[in-house]
């Protein structure tokens, strides 16, 4: 709630307070005004702040000391400028001491509310890191999401039978998990779990692997072998990427479903079986069934109980949640206890495809935690394919002009501000560059 978040505002302009109150008051905001920088100081060493809002330029302490302050001595502090004098310099200044946000006057209210929903995003979302210990539910499943809880309503149903299950989900989703989660809460607990992926067995030992073979009953069955729905009795046998298996392997499947028994490969005697059957595809199995690349009597027989695993793109908070647990897992791995994510990273997690899914960011937070140097993880400290995607995907709905504008201060920023090696880097000469300043309405001022 806003009540929640308590903003120091510093501006030495009485008008400029008694706007910004005028805007953030009636949202329920916890405000705090000051018209003087050593006033602002003294208030942030007696009271718990959460967002500073000050001007750049007043007499005294300015808002750069501000900054410099808050960012030497508090780390959950969000800073947003503001200031009448619009330039590249100021606003680069600005950045590099920490602000989160750069907003020149005149800013209308739905700037200044917005900037102030982004402070308080990055504070939950910091909270949600830093001081949550995100443990497991009682099934391994980590997540509060719509997405996830139907998926444990749908285990808890699921283990309580002895019905087929079909878990839909794409690669990474933890479809091996929630079967595991089924297996090991229902009756079949103390019986083995047996997980098979289809695709990854050569189409000629599928059958053999599933059902097990006679000795001599093809080249290379120098004995008798059993096979994973013998391995599996009493238990769960789990068939990955089910798509995979051949027409022929299909109607044995569909035999195992309808009779109870299989026939091991060269063999002409059937073997009764008590194994229950969780099949999992990350492809869309219907569209097999019209191609008649997969049976439709069998997809019948294995979707008796359907559970659809959410992709991590759509999981939203989640994605916080499983941060926090991996990076605390590997922070004790790796001995790094004081490893912190910032928050601008945490953003670019929620807006990321995450196309490996929970598998992905696993493996991304181990390889940020074996990989750091310091004790702070930042945007730069990310593979470039998930910086530049989230950076297009951020730009779909910018003009041109705003692109070209954020790209030349991000460049600036890259370059301290050095307006030589800034022209190098976008290709374009110096004259090109001070022109494109002024395109924009930003001032030189220091006129290097």
């Amino acid at each position: 709630m806003n009540k929640d978040f308590r903003i120091l505002v510093i501006d030495d302009s009485a008008e400029t307070l008694e706007m910004i109150e005028r805007i953030l008051k009636p949202k329920g905001f916890d405000l705090i005004l000051t018209a003087s920088g050593e006033e602002g100081i003294r208030i942030l060493r007696s009271e718990k702040i959460n967002i500073v809002i000050t001007d750049i330029k007043m007499p005294g302490i300015s808002g750069l000391d501000i900054l410099r302050f808050v960012s030497e001595n508090y780390r959950d502090i969000q800073t947003i400028v503001i200031t009448g004098y619009a330039s590249i310099d100021t606003a680069v200044t600005a950045i590099k001491r920490g602000a989160e946000e750069y907003l020149p006057k005149p800013f209308t209210d739905e700037e200044l509310l917005n900037a102030v929903n982004k402070a308080m995003e990055k504070i939950s979302l910091k909270n949600s890191v830093s001081n949550t210990e995100v443990t497991a539910n009682e099934f391994g499943i980590i997540g509060e999401s719509a997405g996830i809880k139907k998926v444990i309503t749908a285990i808890k149903k699921a283990s309580q039978t002895n019905a087929t299950v079909l878990i839909n989900g794409e690669s990474g989703t933890g479809k091996e998990l929630v079967a595991k989660a089924i297996h090991y809460n229902s009756p079949r607990a103390t019986a083995p779990f047996v997980a098979v992926n289809c695709g990854g067995i050569p189409e000629s030992l599928l059958e053999s692997q599933l059902f097990g073979h006679l000795k001599g009953s093809f080249t290379g069955a120098n004995e008798t072998r059993a096979g994973f729905f013998q391995t599996a009795e009493r238990g769960t046998i789990f068939l990955d990427e089910i798509t995979e298996t051949t027409p022929s392997t299909q109607v044995k499947l569909l035999r195992v479903l309808q009779e109870k028994e299989i026939y091991m490969v060269g063999s002409s005697k059937s073997i009764k079986i008590d194994t229950r059957i969780i099949a999992a595809t990350n492809r869309d199995i219907m569209s097999f069934v019209r191609q008649g690349k997969f049976r439709e009597d069998l997809y019948f027989r294995l979707n008796v109980i359907p559970i659809d695993i959410p992709p991590l793109r759509e999981r939203g908070n989640d994605i916080i949640m499983l941060t926090s647990y991996f990076l605390d897992l590997y922070k004790k791995e790796y001995s790094k206890p004081e490893l912190t994510i910032s928050d601008d990273v945490l953003q670019i997690f929620l807006r990321y495809s995450w196309p490996g899914n929970v598998r992905e960011l696993q493996n991304l937070i181990q390889r940020i935690v074996v990989m750091s140097e310091g004790n702070f993880v930042d945007i730069p400290d990310l593979p470039e394919i998930m910086r530049f995607t989230v950076s297009s995907q951020k730009r779909v709905n910018m003009s041109l002009e705003d692109v070209e504008r954020e790209h030349i201060i991000s460049v600036l920023r890259h370059t301290k501000n050095n307006k030589t090696k800034t022209a190098e880097i976008l290709k374009i000469d110096r004259k090109t560059l001070r022109e494109k300043l002024k395109k924009y309405n930003i001032a030189d001022e220091n006129g290097e």
